[in-house]
């Protein structure tokens, strides 16, 4: 009779409640250890990473809310300076248009008061050339009379005198 090799749960069809009671006796001290000692921990650690994500999700959300929000208020505000910009241009251009032409009426006054000088002027020098030649005329006229007195000339001769005096005064001039 050969023996047969001692295998580990080959006992053959005998049926061992013991070893099977002892089984799920330390299987179910396995798992309740398990439990306190792994599965807790573990649970808590998914709990806290599932919270960690939420919030971190919950802030992403709120900062995209305010990224959102702050760049409308940019974009409002560049709108306003665009504006405002604008508006400086527009007030620039008139006040360059109104100073422009205060300047061209201003240099036609001048214009006009330096043409009414100027005219002034002349009529002033033309008076006093009017004047200077009256009194020439007369001190010629007192010349050529004093002349004719002292010669008693023919008609001719006193053309000739005249002529003479007036070459004399276009010279001296």
């Amino acid at each position: 009779m050969v023996k047969a090799p001692l295998v580990l749960g080959a006992g053959g069809l005998d049926f061992n409640g013991g070893d099977i009671l002892f089984q799920i006796a330390a299987f179910l001290v396995l798992l309740w250890l398990l439990k306190i000692y792994a599965l807790k921990p573990l649970l808590n650690v998914m709990k806290q990473r599932e919270d960690h994500i939420a919030s971190e999700i919950t802030s992403a959300e709120k900062r995209n809310a305010e990224a959102k929000q702050m760049i409308e208020e940019q974009q409002e505000l560049l709108k306003k300076a665009r504006a405002e910009s604008q508006s400086l241009i527009e007030n620039a251009k008139k006040l360059g248009e109104q100073q422009k032409s205060e300047i061209i009426q201003a240099a036609r006054n001048e214009s006009e008061r330096l043409k009414e000088s100027a005219k002034q002027e002349i009529v002033k020098e033309r008076e006093q050339a009017v004047s200077a030649l009256r009194e020439q005329v007369a001190s010629l006229s007192v010349l050529v009379a004093s002349k004719v007195i002292e010669k008693e000339l023919d008609e001719q001769a006193q053309e000739q005198l005249i002529q003479d005096y007036l070459k004399e005064i276009g010279e001296s001039r």
